[in-house]
């Protein structure tokens, strides 16, 4: 099952991501954004809504305290939030499958 994946500003400031539900106007399993500063510059990290009493993707979010509705998520925030909620690594570098007896040096690609 294929999800809507939308990111949503709240009235609180804050930015969540999470499945969207069209019908009943709500994030479901939502995650917060937040920039973090390091070294290098800025880094978002994604965390469960409510974090660290909600160690879970579990919240939801209604409509109501949505005070600006992003028009686009980019995938690779939506490949991100999948890999967070569900602890699995989405795999990359399909293009670089190796089908023999023996795996190519530095592995097939498909696990990280």
């Amino acid at each position: 099952m294929a999800y809507d994946i939308r990111m949503m500003k709240l009235v609180t400031g804050e930015i969540v991501i999470g499945k969207f539900d069209a019908e009943k106007d709500v994030i479901n399993d939502a995650a917060i954004l937040q920039s973090v500063p390091t070294q290098q510059g800025v880094q978002m990290v994604m965390l469960p809504y409510g974090y660290p009493f909600e160690p879970e993707f579990s919240g939801t979010i209604e409509g109501r305290h949505f005070m600006y509705r992003y028009a686009s998520t980019p995938e690779e925030l939506q490949n991100k939030y999948v890999e967070a909620a569900t602890n699995l690594t989405m795999a990359g570098g399909l293009g670089k499958l190796h089908f023999s007896a023996t795996p190519p040096a530095g592995g097939s690609g498909l696990i990280k």
